[in-house]
Formats: C-alpha cells, structure tokens, sequence
C-alpha cells in the first residue's frame, strides 16, 4: 500500500465514507504530481503517443478556423493537459505549414509532466488553470484527454431512496457505498423513479470548466476542440474506470497508485458551452473527425516518403480511426466564438 493509500484508509476509518468526487479528485491530484503516466513504461498511451498525424490533423483543424476568421495575429494556443508535449509539437508544426505561429500557453498541474513540456515545447507558459489565460486575444484551444480526468460525482438508487455513492472501508479495502443522506431533491423528476442499483453520474468540474472556456470563446473568440472517451447520449451506470501498466483494475483498489477518469458527458458539455454563448459547431466521433480533416491521405503521404514505415503508418491509422479501436469511442466536441464559426 503507497502511503497516500494509507492517510486515505486512516481518513475514512476516523471521519467516515467519502465522496466518490473527492475519493477521485484526491487520488488522480496524488498520482499526476508523482508520476509520468505516459507511454510503454507509465499507464496508458495517448492519440498524440501512437502517430503524429493525431496532432496535425487538429493543428490543421486550428489553422482552418484561424483563417477564416480572418488570421488573428495575437491569437495564441492553449491546451489542457498536454501530457509530453507531443500533440503540441505536432500542431504546432502544422500550424507553422499554414502560417499559424502563435504564443502558448500550457494548462498543466503536474511538475513531472510540465518538465517534460517545457523540453518538448520550450516556448510555453504555464497555468495551474485556465482563469490566470490572458484574457484580451483569441483562443485556439485544445483538450485531449484531459475532462476525462477530472472528478465526476455519483448518485444510486437504493431501496430507501436517491443516495450519494461514497467510498467507505471493508476491513482495509475499499468499497463503494450508499450514505445515508436522501439525495432525491437533487434529482429532476423524470429520473426519480429508477430501479434500486441505478447509478446516475455528474460532473461538476466538467462543467465549471467548460463554462470558463465557453464564456472565454463568447469573449475573446477562438476556436475549440474538446477530444475525449465518452458518450453523446443520456446514460446511467458508473463508468469510472482504473488503468495501472495499461491493464483495467479495480478502481477503488490502488488509490494514487493509476490513472481514474470517467466518460465524458458530451451533451451536458455542449449544452454548458451554449448556456455560456459560445457555439457549438458539432460532435463527431474521432474517426469521422479525423478523416474529414484528411487523416487517409497523409498517412499516404508518410508511406510515400518513408517506405519502410508503412506497416506502422497504417497500424497508428487503423488504432486512430477504427470502430475497434479508438474510433467510435472517441468523440470530438468542436466549439468556437463569435466570427469563429463560418
């Protein structure tokens, strides 16, 4: 047991059950701070990690938005949680193609992953959050893999009732519980009468951020792309999930210890976005994305010029845009500000 495992076991056993929020927002805080997660050696690997053409293709997405808003010279790119760096790298060497060299500006907590940003990337600036972003220029934005993350609240239905799902103690595991407080106000009626074992998931810091960001866009104008697993559909059930040496485990098993995200709400993210003035120009999957924006033909294009890659080339494509793969579980939710959206 890591001896944030341990505090964690002596908070819960002195004070009692936690919220699932705080249980995931204090682990995934201990566990980014301590850690690259990234890559063969870490936890999981990224878009951005399995072929170059991810962050082209979104540095050309940027560009594209960038001209026909008439080419802003004081816009600057902003991503959230940029991981190594990489999908920066090849952004902004695509956005250079285009004529697009823009200042950046990273959102990024962890002080292992911001050393390896500021290598990779050795021009940006860094924020803790996005409220210290410059306020008077256009955003061009990018979030991949990075709402995910951040900490999602859980409702059950019991027999009693509507109850916050808590993380309690069985002996020195953690487990899942039911609190005693009724929660069934915090519910809209139409969702109240759900069978007993319903799990109903929120996301408060999803939503607060994509506010900041949608109120930013409204303001400052830019462009937006939020890339993330999740669903564009209403759905019940937990899907918080736990990766450790890129193999599933239980999520309550290894506090601090692997990566905890959930599946992002798409619809609440738009309709938070909407709510905050900023335009919502769609939501794709990754695939339909990716090969709108013409990932089919540069991976040609690097065939073409490095023969001898081109199992790997076409290995990275068919992992980017298969349904089997991380083409149909990926989504993409496309936002821009006003004179941003033609």
């Amino acid at each position: 047991m890591s001896d944030y495992g341990d505090s964690l076991r002596r908070l819960i056993r002195n004070t009692g059950p936690i919220p699932v929020a705080q249980f995931m927002a204090e682990s995934n805080a201990h566990y980014y701070a301590t850690r690259d997660p990234l890559g063969r050696g870490g936890d999981f690997v990224t878009a951005p990690e399995v072929s170059q053409m991810f962050g082209e293709m979104l540095g050309l997405w940027l560009a594209d938005r960038w001209k026909k808003a008439g080419a802003p010279d004081n816009a600057i790119y902003v991503e959230f949680g940029p991981g190594r760096g990489t999908l920066a790298s090849d952004a902004l060497r695509a956005m250079a193609a285009a004529g697009l060299d823009p200042d950046v500006h990273f959102v990024e907590g962890s002080p292992v992953l911001r050393a390896a940003q500021a290598e990779a990337v050795p021009q940006a600036r860094f924020h803790d959050d996005l409220t210290t972003l410059p306020d008077d220029r256009p955003l061009l934005v990018i979030a991949n893999e990075y709402f995910d993350a951040l900490p999602v609240r859980q409702l059950v239905k019991t027999e009693a009732g509507w109850r916050e799902r808590m993380v309690g103690l069985e002996g020195e595991r953690l487990v899942p519980v039911a609190s005693d407080r009724p929660m069934d106000a915090a519910l809209p009626s139409e969702r109240r009468d759900a069978e007993p074992g319903t799990i109903i998931e929120t996301a408060p810091a999803q939503v607060a951020q994509m506010r900041e960001l949608g109120t930013r866009l409204a303001t400052q104008g830019g462009a937006a792309m939020v890339v993330d697993y999740g669903y564009a559909r209403p759905h019940t059930g937990s899907t918080l999930q736990a990766l450790r040496a890129h193999e599933k485990v239980d999520p309550f098993a290894h506090p601090g210890e692997a990566d905890l995200t959930a599946h992002v709400d798409f619809l609440a993210l738009a309709d938070t976005a909407i709510a905050a003035q900023a335009q919502v120009l769609g939501i794709a999957t990754q695939s339909d994305l990716l090969r709108a924006l013409g990932i089919e033909r540069r991976a040609e294009a690097l065939i073409a010029a490095a023969p001898a890659r081109t199992e790997e080339i076409a290995s990275a494509l068919d992992r980017l845009v298969s349904p089997e793969q991380m083409g149909t579980l990926f989504k993409a939710l496309l936002l821009a500000g006003e004179g941003w959206s033609d």
